[in-house]
């Protein structure tokens, strides 16, 4: 590997998630633990061992960890396995410099009982963000994902059924150490944090799909050729009660483009029939670089 080809590597894949896990680490440290709240996965057992041992979660990541990799090895590939591995290194790092920022006075975490809603809330932004940085660049924060897949090979159990069974028996086991509030708390934590991921995943790169079936399809794909510089596919279609052939007009834009592309379609044909699909990944010319 050239030199020019490695730093290229660090710029689009390791300092996202060198990013991504300060901002995980970050969320965890500022909101979570002050406020006694939980998490899910590996991160959710290192939560739990500070408040039933007094454990740093940057050591319990590193230790529950590494025997995580060392079993399921076989079940990632090298580059998934490099990339998980830097995760894992990196989350354990920042934990740990958040821990003494805090330790030294130089943080004061966000403490509060009479607006737990607002620690809540941001709790899960920070915690999603940073998960959805690292999910997007082939990294993870964790090894859960390890355990699902030995579960599913060695008992036939889905992956995701033995994810939420682990998450429900972690945060169900933190009821020994905290309330009951700060569960039902957690699990609106958990769900911002989870659409924060599919949002810095998918929905910041949304768009729009249009078909429209038109008996002026050159006409439109011409004009939305000429004001939107969008590429345009026709496609051949019979209307099934009428049996009458026509092409319908198919068309990728962005969402701000939306009202123009309707205004196009209708100042040509008036009774065009214009079908909007929500697109939620695209990658091409005039669109996102993966």
């Amino acid at each position: 590997m050239t030199a020019s080809v490695l730093l290229k590597k660090i710029g689009q894949i390791f300092l996202p998630i060198t990013i991504g896990t300060a901002i995980y680490a970050f969320g965890l440290i500022y909101f979570i633990l002050p406020n006694q709240l939980m998490e899910g996965g590996v991160t959710g057992i290192t939560v739990l061992l500070k408040y039933a041992l007094n454990i740093s979660p940057s050591l319990s990541t590193l230790i529950i960890n590494i025997p995580l990799f060392l079993i399921g090895w076989r079940s990632l590939g090298r580059t998934q396995m490099v990339y998980s591995i830097y995760g894992v290194l990196s989350l354990t790092f920042f934990l740990w410099f958040f821990e003494q920022a805090v330790e030294l006075g130089y943080i004061d975490p966000f403490r509060t009982e009479q607006d737990m809603i607002l620690a809540t809330l941001y709790a899960g932004v920070t915690l999603g963000a940073g998960l959805g940085i690292v999910f997007r660049f082939g990294g993870t924060t964790g090894g859960v994902d390890i355990i699902a897949r030995i579960a599913n090979r060695k008992l036939s159990v889905s992956m995701g059924q033995f994810i939420l069974f682990l998450d429900i028996f972690i945060i169900g086991s933190s009821l020994f150490f905290i309330t009951k509030e700060k569960i039902l708390y957690t699990l609106v934590t958990v769900f911002i944090s989870s659409k924060m991921i599919d949002f810095i995943q998918e929905g910041a790169y949304a768009a729009k799909a249009f078909t429209i079936i038109t008996d002026e399809p050159h006409a439109i794909a011409d004009q939305i050729t000429k004001e939107l510089e969008r590429g345009v596919t026709l496609i051949p279609a019979i209307g099934y009660y009428s049996k009458a052939e026509k092409q319908m007009v198919y068309c990728v834009v962005s969402r701000a483009e939306l009202r123009r592309i309707k205004s196009i379609a209708k100042s040509i044909d008036p009774k065009a029939f214009i079908i909007v699909s929500e697109v939620h990944d695209v990658l091409g010319e005039g669109f996102k670089e993966d």
